[in-house]
């Protein structure tokens, strides 16, 4: 798949070697001198478009002044079959290459032959990658934090996917341990209060406070009436958990595929205790000396594994001396099995027995103390966690609506849902403006400003870019002048700055994908396409398309339904629609 950017970059590095040979071979150069310069794209488009120092890095081995090795370079230089249009010596010895309308043609070419999946590479070379997002607990409604965390798992899979790997969605239902007793107490409380009045039942000092228990204890009471009032604490609290769970379940993944996530696996927590392969992963840990038994309790050795993490990554005794650490429960005293243990088995389960090359997990930054202990867990089990196991630690989302922060919901009583947010704006709007910010920055949600129609609304500013093609493509058509096919363009009339300009974002494509993919960091698709836009509105407002000749009109329609292309493309990697009006 065609990345101009590389290519190009490949294309200069190989010019100046053949130049170098010619060169050492006219006795201009020493001969047999290895010299690797590294080529940049320039911040300033005066200094060409890109820049090689190949004649800075061999001036030592070649004892020669920069300059003047390289004049010898680009008196040897062919730039005949190149995507250069030329050359020149810039400051210290900069070898600055500017583009032919040849290489501008093989953009819009690669954008014409690839479609859809242009910026498509093999980069990841089809390792197995699962990507596990939102996986919140089930014990109440999908939440604005959940709200970021989706976009964010959901684009970020599909950039990888784009980047050549082998993904897989996944949410991890946490429907055991301690959270879910809460629950199941609430429940109770809740339906007992029916029964016999909220004064004589207190409700848990720590339970879950929100409408949607005091709903599902209604519903419970409905379908059972007062079936339940005397029978055991353990079965009563057991079946109210059941009935809570099937109903909240099916409503996260209402709200996620109402939001466009579409999970290839949703993974139980209750199934890893249930087969007893939270037991095994903690007797493995126990085989290889990673635990010791004190107060009843079995304990990881956690810290001597964090210890041998640290010391492995570069940090000094003295550094590791000074950090606070500790080790960790696995089981308890009562034989019930920690949160911990559950998430090594997890864990082992996607590495070990479903063979997963790689696991990212995005989690709220709140969880920063739990990933080196996990990836040290991991390590202590042989399946090197410290490099197998990503996390992406998400910073908070704050709303803000006539300029002051949302606090309440109007249903849940807590927090801000999901399904209220998404009755207040658009998918689209919801998706690209939780997907703005690096994951390691905090989110505005300018409630206002999702709503709005206008250049301000960044998601709208990127799809009227869009339908504003389409319409101008479906005029033109009208009139005669359908898109023409990339040979059919005569590349070399696309000379103003505002076009070359447009050309090389187009070209930018691939690489951003790449770049989003290796930094885990889908919003630099939204930066791209906000750009992209940007670019497109500044070409359409300076270079006028219809009423051109034909050659130049045609030129620059291509150059337009290019634009339409990447701009949907990029879309549609966020789960945003490309609307053709608006």
């Amino acid at each position: 798949m065609a990345n101009m950017i590389q290519y190009a970059k490949e294309q200069v590095s190989r010019v100046i070697a053949q130049a170098y040979e010619k060169a050492a071979a006219a006795g201009a150069l020493p001969g047999g001198v290895a010299v690797k310069g590294s080529v940049e794209i320039p911040k300033d488009p005066k200094n060409g478009d890109y820049a090689a120092s190949f004649a800075m890095a061999g001036a030592k081995a070649m004892k020669m002044a920069p300059r003047a090795i390289a004049q010898a370079l680009v008196d040897h230089m062919d730039l005949g079959d190149t995507p250069f249009a030329s050359v020149e010596i810039a400051g210290p010895g900069f070898l600055n290459f500017r583009l032919g309308h040849r290489w501008y043609g093989q953009v819009l070419s690669a954008i014409e032959s690839e479609g859809a999946l242009y910026g498509q590479s093999q980069e990841g070379q089809g390792k197995r990658v699962m990507v596990e997002f939102v996986s919140a607990n089930p014990t109440g409604p999908m939440h604005m934090g959940n709200a970021r965390g989706g976009v964010l798992g959901d684009t970020l899979a599909n950039v990888l996917r784009r980047d050549g790997y082998d993904t897989w969605k996944e949410f991890y239902v946490n429907d055991a341990g301690n959270q879910i007793n809460k629950f199941a107490l609430s429940l109770q409380a809740r339906y007992l209060q029916i029964l016999l009045g909220e004064e004589n039942v207190p409700f848990p000092e720590d339970g879950y406070q929100g409408e949607d228990i005091k709903e599902l204890a209604r519903a419970f009471h409905q379908e059972h009436g007062d079936s339940y009032r005397d029978v055991p604490e353990e079965k009563r609290l057991a079946d109210l958990a059941a009935f809570g769970l099937a109903r909240n379940v099916p409503k996260m993944k209402e709200d996620l595929r109402r939001y466009g996530i579409e999970y290839d696996e949703w993974f139980f927590e209750s199934t890893l205790h249930q087969s007893g392969f939270v037991a095994e992963t903690v007797e493995l840990l126990t085989q290889k000396g990673w635990t010791y038994e004190k107060d009843g309790a079995l304990w990881l050795k956690t810290a001597q594994l964090l210890r041998q993490k640290y010391l492995a990554e570069g940090k000094s005794e003295k550094q590791v001396d000074k950090l606070d650490l500790k080790d960790d429960v696995l089981r308890r005293a009562n034989g019930f099995y920690t949160y911990f243990a559950a998430d090594i088995a997890y864990h082992r389960n996607k590495l070990e027995i479903r063979g997963f090359d790689l696991c990212i997990n995005v989690w709220g930054a709140d969880h920063h103390g739990h990933v080196a202990r996990l990836q040290a867990a991991l390590d202590g089990l042989g399946l090197d966690g410290s490099h197998r196991l990503v996390v992406v630690l998400m910073q908070l989302v704050n709303l803000l609506q006539d300029g002051q922060p949302v606090r309440m919901s109007k249903r849940s009583g807590k927090t801000i849902a999901l399904h209220d947010l998404l009755d207040e704006v658009s998918v689209d709007a919801a998706r690209y403006f939780f997907n703005s910010r690096a994951a390691t920055s905090p989110v505005d949600f300018d409630l206002d400003l999702a709503v709005r129609e206008d250049s301000e609304n960044p998601v709208y500013y990127v799809q009227y870019a869009h339908a504003r093609i389409c319409t101008l493509v479906a005029r033109l058509a009208q009139e005669g002048y359908p898109v023409p096919a990339a040979d059919q363009v005569q590349g070399e009339v696309l000379t103003a700055e505002e076009e070359t300009a447009l050309i090389r974002t187009l070209a930018k494509f691939p690489e951003e994908i790449h770049t989003a993919a290796r930094d885990y960091d889908p919003s630099r698709i939204n930066r791209y396409l906000t750009d992209l836009a940007g670019e497109f509105h500044r070409f359409y407002g300076a270079c006028r398309i219809k009423g051109e000749e034909p050659a130049l009109l045609a030129a620059r329609l291509k150059l337009a339904d290019s634009v339409r292309s990447v701009l949907a493309n990029g879309l549609n990697l966020l789960g945003v629609t490309a609307p053709e009006k608006m």
